[in-house]
């Protein structure tokens, strides 16, 4: 996505959960969210390929960036979106994806989103719901890097029969 298409009245924002086909899907059912992107962010190495990433050599981590209107859906909604979609307790990766490429990560592209993240995060780990400890880094957004395109909207193209469906998608 380029900033052309964010418009003046849209914003950005990037989140890695695990696998990005499932958090992807769990935004794109979101009124506000204009466009999402799977994608790689993070790392050393410009231009990854999944494959790349997969072997774990990148330092990459797979993202979704997620284009929204903020006068229908606000970042902080978003957070709560991304906290319900994943757990973020688990250090390198969910269910059956481990790794650094799946880790719970938001990556931030103001102060003012790192300042809501650094926020939502705290009072989810006060709030008691989950028993560990909340391992979701908090890091300022660096280069991101499209995914190939049979990894955008996957869900949609070939159903959630691929990986562990995030919690809180089902019908």
């Amino acid at each position: 996505m380029s900033d052309d298409e964010e418009g003046k009245d849209l914003e950005r924002a990037t989140f890695g959960g695990g696998c990005f086909w499932g958090v992807e899907a769990g935004f794109r059912r979101v009124k506000g969210v204009v466009a999402t992107a799977a994608g790689f962010m993070g790392g050393h190495d410009p231009d990854p390929t999944y494959m790349q990433v997969c072997e774990g050599d990148t330092g990459h981590t797979e993202v979704v960036q997620v284009i929204f209107d903020p006068k229908v859906v606000s970042y902080e909604q978003l957070l709560g979106i991304f906290f319900d979609i994943h757990d973020p307790t688990t250090l390198e990766g969910p269910g059956p994806d481990i790794g650094r490429q799946y880790r719970s990560v938001i990556f931030y592209h103001s102060p003012e989103q790192k300042a809501a993240a650094g926020k939502a995060l705290a009072q989810l780990q006060n709030s008691g719901r989950f028993r560990s400890r909340i391992t979701t880094a908090i890091e300022p957004a660096s280069e991101f890097y499209l995914a190939e395109d049979y990894h955008q909207q996957f869900f949609e193209k070939c159903g959630r029969n691929y990986c562990a469906t995030p919690r809180n998608m089902e019908e």
